[in-house]
């Protein structure tokens, strides 16, 4: 089975979703899927359907560079870690690698609030991803 057969109910909820310069190809044996998905939800139903089909992201024959649409509408969430970074990552979960960090006390964007332990962030630089959601508060 190809990747692009083993990824078409994810590369199909892409496109149904709406997600926008959509390119998918495939290179040494990893499927690549970039785009811009219209809010934080469609790019967490994505995650969702990816782990629907890999379990955990255990096989690493995805990479996955969808982000939100900056025009979204977000809120703002400071990070309260007790002193150190807050680590950024590429998908919801700590196996997912490292795409940014975010300092003690910085007030961050808030995409989408994915589930109750991970939110989808962005940074002021621009890095997108998932943030553990103990460690951010609302602003008021």
């Amino acid at each position: 089975m190809s990747l692009q057969d083993k990824y078409k109910q994810l590369t199909d909820a892409a496109t149904a979703a709406g997600v926008s310069n959509l390119q998918v190809r495939e290179q040494d044996n990893v499927l690549y899927i970039d785009g811009t998905a219209p809010s934080g939800a469609v790019k967490d139903e994505l995650w969702n359907t990816y782990d629907s089909i890999d379990p955990n992201f255990t096989s690493g024959d995805l990479v996955m560079n969808v982000n939100v649409d900056v025009a979204a509408s977000v809120t703002k969430v400071k990070v309260t870690t007790e002193s150190s970074n807050l680590n950024i990552r590429k998908g919801p979960g700590t196996d997912q690698p490292i795409v940014g960090k975010a300092a003690h006390g910085e007030i961050i964007t808030l995409v989408s609030q994915s589930n109750a332990q991970w939110w989808l962030v962005r940074t002021d630089d621009g890095e997108e991803g998932y943030a553990y959601a103990q460690y951010l508060t609302p602003e008021a």
